[in-house]
């Protein structure tokens, strides 16, 4: 709507600009053509005086008639003239001709007060454009207020588009139209929000029954293979392949509680928050890891971190990050993990950096094929920051891999304050 009156303000005052423009010269036109045609008049009334036999007087300066050697031809042309009533210059405009009448030949001089001209010019020239000025005024608030009653409909029912949640089971609320093409643009609407919620819901339930009925048999089958593997019976090779079984179940279980954990973050599934203190949470991971890890983790904290977010991804997120520090260091090095205005860093030890870094995030993606993850431990980290508005990132420092999460960032308050 802005944009329409924009358009309409600007192709308005332009159409004024050129009229005035072009309504001052074809006035100035006229007023010419009928001064032109007054001189003439008045020249050829004393031709016809001066033919008839009879002299008439002159009233210099607006007549003048005086006897010439030679013709000459006629000219027009502007002069000026001391008017001792008003003690100021006129302008007048002068017609001169050479006429021979009765065998006598005269100059005959005409002129015309053409400052009244002006004025007139002026005055109709500024008549109009308060008119058109007005006129103009006039129909930009019709047009505004009208478009405001038009539009109304549409920017209400995009309103309501924007507060669309797949999380909300009530219907859109659209306000019907007058006009047909948003009549029928409500129409498509709401079928499109009702199929979307049809289909969310499908896809929500589709998953968490995947999710829930792969959970027995895996179970079932991890602990048949641990009643085989304790069985005294069970010689060392097949000890060996049901142990490398039992691994790819275990992956496997992990991999189906992950994809479930990503597919309720991208549903938006997780509304619970509160403030978690990351340091401290992070202290305790650090401690449980330390008990079951070769690898030895330091932990320096310049600051604690408060964040407002749920306690179950708050946990995963730092638990995430950790853990993957720990599958890629390289030659056993220690991990150390800083804490400092607001950002969490992991480094870990490596030789080289990331070949494509770019891909760090991406679901199932492996930088070295020899470690067996599932590849989605970073990306639930990523869609963790996502969700919350932090924000992470990756840098290659001195033969170490760092992760940071910065907690504190403007993205991250400005979506926590919404």
């Amino acid at each position: 709507m802005r944009k329409a009156s924009k358009s309409f303000l600007w192709a308005s005052m332009l159409l004024m600009v050129l009229s005035t423009i072009a309504l001052f010269f074809y006035v100035r036109w006229l007023l010419e053509q009928e001064v032109e045609e007054e001189l003439f008049s008045a020249e050829a009334r004393i031709e016809s005086a001066l033919s008839a036999g009879q002299h008439p007087s002159s009233l210099a300066p607006i007549i003048e008639i005086n006897e010439v050697d030679e013709l000459k031809t006629p000219f027009t042309k502007d002069t000026v003239i001391y008017d001792p009533s008003q003690d100021e210059m006129e302008l007048f405009r002068e017609l001169s001709t050479y006429k021979r009448i009765n065998n006598k030949s005269y100059k005959i001089s005409v002129r015309v007060l053409v400052v009244e001209t002006n004025q007139i010019l002026w005055a109709i020239i500024l008549s109009y454009i308060v008119i058109i000025f007005l006129v103009f005024v006039f129909q930009f608030y019709l047009n505004k207020s009208s478009n405001k009653k038009i539009w109304n409909p549409f920017f209400h029912n995009l309103e309501q588009m924007k507060k669309f949640s797949l999380l909300s089971k009530e219907p859109i609320q659209l306000l019907d139209s007058e006009i047909l093409e948003f009549s029928e643009l409500n129409k498509e609407i709401a079928l499109l929000t009702g199929k979307v919620r049809d289909d969310y819901e499908n896809l929500k339930q589709y998953t968490e029954d995947v999710s829930h009925e792969l959970q027995t048999p895996l179970a079932i089958i991890q602990a048949k293979i641990e009643n085989i593997i304790n069985d005294q019976t069970v010689t060392e090779v097949q000890f060996n392949q049901l142990a490398s079984i039992q691994k790819d179940i275990q992956r496997l279980t992990q991999l189906n509680k992950r994809l479930a954990l990503l597919t309720k973050l991208e549903n938006h599934q997780f509304t619970h928050r509160a403030n978690i203190d990351i340091t401290d949470l992070i202290a305790q991971i650090i401690s449980n890891f330390n008990e079951i890890s070769t690898i030895s983790l330091t932990f320096e904290k310049a600051s604690n971190i408060m964040a407002n977010i749920d306690p179950y991804l708050a946990e995963i997120l730092c638990n995430n990050i950790i853990s993957n520090a720990i599958k890629h260091s390289s030659h056993r090095k220690p991990i150390n993990i800083e804490a400092k205005d607001m950002v969490l860093s992991v480094y870990n030890y490596g030789p080289t950096p990331i070949v494509n870094p770019q891909y760090l995030f991406t679901r199932f993606y492996r930088e070295n094929k020899e470690f067996k993850s599932t590849g989605l431990g970073l990306a639930i980290v990523k869609k963790i920051c996502e969700l919350y508005g932090y924000e992470i990132t990756y840098a290659y420092i001195n033969e170490h891999h760092c992760f940071s999460i910065d907690f504190g960032s403007t993205k991250s308050t400005r979506k926590l304050s919404s």
